[in-house]
């Protein structure tokens, strides 16, 4: 069932692309990101998600490593058990995330992406769209109750940094690089514990726009699928359509 949020408002310490204006109810001014959801969601059907601050992640989940014993998910799905905490402030997702995928996407990791051409300023798009589909939310039973144009983070860079179609697949192989590059991938399971869960990409074989989100552990991946299928061409679209001609 539909509800209502109140409009977003957060200071970043980043100054988020001006071009994210085209996507409708987000603006951009200066450090300050306004997002109305009333016109930003296609679909929103919760107000909860679940946090840990970045900086309790970074002093004392980052430095772990997983042993013989207990693998990093492990590890990781103990954390968010034993620090996880409910807010109802999407602001609060935001500064979070922005913390999240500033991490992740530092320019510490272009010398060994294996991908040339990639520069800090493709870094910086995939930062800022990935702290976007943060708001983006999915059940423990599978059910997905938020989504927004962030979701399908390709077909949105696309529109907001006018990439080409072949720029624009070397920003969703960056992305997939973090499943690709055990040390990434292992960065990534603890990074995203900040935001409740693990990251499930929803392509299948091969990239192919379907986007991503966290997911809180143990949620039922072929329900992410279906839903996903009911929805996916139809709001791609409208999220194409979102382009400056």
């Amino acid at each position: 069932m539909a509800i209502t949020i109140a409009p977003i408002t957060v200071d970043l310490p980043h100054t988020f692309d001006t071009r994210w204006n085209r996507i409708p109810g987000i603006t951009v001014t200066g450090r300050t990101l306004t997002i109305d959801p009333a016109s930003y969601y296609f679909r929103v059907e919760s107000t909860t998600w679940t946090v840990i601050d970045w900086e309790k992640v970074a002093a004392a989940l980052l430095p772990v490593n997983e042993t013989p014993t207990e693998s990093i998910e492990q590890i990781a799905l103990n954390f968010i058990a034993e620090h996880g905490r409910t807010t109802t402030d999407p602001a609060e997702v935001l500064r979070i995330a922005w913390q999240v995928y500033g991490f992740l996407f530092r320019e510490e990791h272009l010398p060994s992406l294996g991908l040339k051409g990639v520069t800090a300023d493709h870094l910086r798009m995939l930062a800022e769209v990935s702290t976007l589909t943060a708001l983006n939310k999915v059940e423990p039973d599978g059910t997905i109750s938020n989504v927004g144009p962030a979701w399908f983070f390709v077909d949105a860079a696309k529109v907001v940094y006018d990439l080409d179609r072949e720029t624009a697949g070397m920003l969703d192989e960056v992305f997939h690089g973090g499943w690709f590059n055990e040390n990434r991938r292992i960065e990534g399971i603890k990074a995203h514990a900040a935001l409740g869960g693990r990251l499930v990409h929803a392509c299948q074989s091969v990239p192919d726009s379907r986007g991503g989100v966290v997911a809180p552990y143990g949620t039922p991946m072929d329900r992410i699928r279906d839903e996903l299928a009911g929805f996916r061409d139809e709001w791609m679209s409208r999220v194409q359509s979102f382009a400056v001609s």
